[in-house]
């Protein structure tokens, strides 16, 4: 994580194909809603923060945080932070895994997870059933990168999976929560994902942003969906 406060953002020319916009769905008031609820939720939770780092460090010497690229708002490419979840080498023991295993490999061919993922550790486990590896997405917010509630981020290899429907995902700031995360999260198939995307794009309100994180609260605490 060098250079961290540089270069959190990676920005890469966008591909012609995108239908470009000169701001992303719900423009000033969305980006106000977005900032005010991230500032607010970092200085609320900064104890709970220090703690994951403090566990972390006391149960495994990798990095706290895990930056991956994903597809953002016009085709952008960001780095997402997550607190790390998994080992070190896991991408190495992600397809090592998928060679071996036909049942693995179709799995994460036709959703991008794996209910029982190898990958993962033990406090990473727990991160991610409650949600809390999410919570340095806080600084994408206020980076500009991600919305509160937007479509889920997707990394490059997903986009052609999106076909048509690109150009809705890439009219909007991905999401710290949003449509997929309350409605079904990984019990939904990628198609269902994709049509809730769109809709969440072609309908979004204020008012249904508040809805989503109020009912993403529920979703957290009941774990549903979630592994």
């Amino acid at each position: 994580m060098n250079g961290f406060a540089e270069r959190l953002v990676e920005s890469t020319e966008t591909e012609d194909h995108f239908a470009l916009r000169t701001v992303p769905v719900g423009g000033r008031a969305k980006r106000f809603f977005d900032v005010a609820v991230a500032l607010v939720a970092l200085v609320a939770i900064w104890p709970l923060f220090v703690m994951i780092v403090v566990v972390m460090k006391l149960t495994d010497p990798g990095p706290v945080l895990f930056a991956h690229e994903r597809i953002g708002f016009n085709g952008r490419r960001f780095r997402c932070l997550k607190f790390r979840s998994m080992v070190i080498d896991s991408e190495a023991a992600l397809q090592s895994l998928l060679r071996r295993d036909a049942d693995a490999a179709r799995e994460w061919q036709e959703t991008q997870k794996l209910r029982r993922d190898p990958r993962i550790t033990t406090l990473g486990r727990l991160l991610r059933t409650t949600s809390l590896d999410e919570l340095p997405q806080l600084l994408n917010v206020v980076l500009g990168d991600m919305s509160i509630v937007g479509p889920r981020p997707i990394v490059s290899a997903e986009m052609l999976r999106y076909g048509k429907s690109l150009s809705a995902y890439t009219a909007a700031r991905p999401g710290l929560t949003g449509p997929w995360q309350v409605g079904g999260r990984n019990d939904t198939s990628y198609e269902q994902r994709v049509r809730l995307d769109v809709d969440y794009v072609q309908n979004w309100s204020i008012l249904r942003d508040v809805f989503v994180m109020i009912k993403t609260a529920y979703v957290v605490l009941t774990r549903n969906g979630s592994y």
